[in-house]
């Protein structure tokens, strides 16, 4: 699995795993449960993965949708 973002934004991360899905690409959110817990500070951001292989395709679609806004 490779990071494709990071982020604080928790309406980035459903366009980006919803926007993933449609194109069939499996994307899992890291570090979700310890941002919460950590409050609302945003100290700890959460990771989206996606499968090695589906890496360039996952940002490709981010960047044609605008969803990435410079991160990749």
């Amino acid at each position: 699995m490779k990071e494709l973002l990071r982020t604080n934004d928790p309406v980035l991360l459903s366009f980006a795993t919803t926007l993933l899905a449609g194109e069939s690409i499996d994307a899992v959110v890291l570090d979700g449960h310890t941002s919460i817990l950590e409050g609302s500070i945003g100290a700890i951001q959460r990771r989206l993965m996606v499968p090695d292989a589906d890496l360039a395709r996952a940002q490709l679609l981010l960047k044609e949708h605008g969803g990435l806004k410079g991160r990749v």
